[in-house]
């Protein structure tokens, strides 16, 4: 027998496993392209193939193996419905850091902080926008990040199985709800910064209504600039633990309407 002649036992073995580990990687492809840390804009093509390639070959071997594509129609049906998947599970974790920017862009709209630095994430940011972006952005990655995205791929197969299209309803009910609580828990977030500046403004007013002719807006930008500076320091470490407790929290039931 000729030493480069494959055994067609061997040969329908590799044909079978390609395919499976094809399969995966239409839906880890589509999701590692928007998650957070790994499918950042600053990140090169490059390392997101290689980084969907090695999260293809964590998952692939947890799951059944999937039949081989019948026909080249049947492939590309199987390629748009896993993408489909892969960018919703992938946007369904990108929305984590989303909220961490609009907690940001709202704590800094109000301690007139929002034009200082910028051009962290895809659009420019404000200051306290890229400190909570970077700073939420490392502790995941410090928490497992790459554990739990993994996880949450090998369970994704349940709630969504290969080859069938999610239920329009269902599925948009879910992003509706993962939106929801995003803005929801953006304004958590931010709120130590928005009752300061209420309390703030308040302060301001009657000062202003008291003593008409002290220039309250010399005194009152270093203030609200210094405070929020401040508040920031004190309650950043409370912030980023309510949102990695949130995260966390995703990845145990992603499916939350789903289910």
């Amino acid at each position: 027998m000729n030493l480069l002649e494959i055994p067609p036992e061997l040969q329908a073995f590799l044909g079978a496993s390609f395919w499976h580990f094809a399969i995966v990687f239409l839906r880890v492809g589509a999701m590692a392209a928007v998650l957070p840390a790994f499918g950042e804009q600053y990140v090169p093509m490059q390392i997101k193939v290689a980084i969907a390639v090695a999260f293809t070959f964590v998952v692939a071997p947890a799951l059944s193996r999937f039949p081989e594509p019948e026909t080249p129609l049947h492939f590309a049906s199987l390629a748009a419905s896993e993408a489909v998947i892969g960018l919703a599970l992938g946007m369904s974790v990108r929305l984590f850091i989303m909220g961490l920017q609009i907690a940001g862009t709202i704590a800094a709209q109000t301690t007139s902080l929002s034009q200082v630095l910028g051009n962290i994430g895809a659009d420019s940011l404000p200051a306290i926008g890229g400190v909570l972006l970077i700073s939420g952005l490392a502790l995941a990655v410090m928490m497992g990040l790459h554990v739990r995205v993994a996880e949450f791929l090998i369970y994704s197969y349940q709630i969504f199985p290969v080859g069938e299209y999610p239920e329009p309803g269902v599925f948009s009910e879910w992003g509706v709800n993962r939106f929801a609580k995003t803005f929801y828990m953006a304004f958590t977030l931010a709120a130590p910064f928005l009752i300061m500046s209420v309390i703030y403004n308040l302060t301001l007013g009657v000062i202003n209504r008291a003593m008409p002719q002290l220039m309250v807006v010399f005194i009152g930008a270093p203030v609200i600039t210094f405070g929020g500076l401040f508040i920031l320091m004190v309650a950043s470490p409370m912030i980023l633990d309510v949102w990695m407790r949130e995260l966390m929290t995703f990845f145990s039931n992603p499916g939350g309407r789903l289910q």
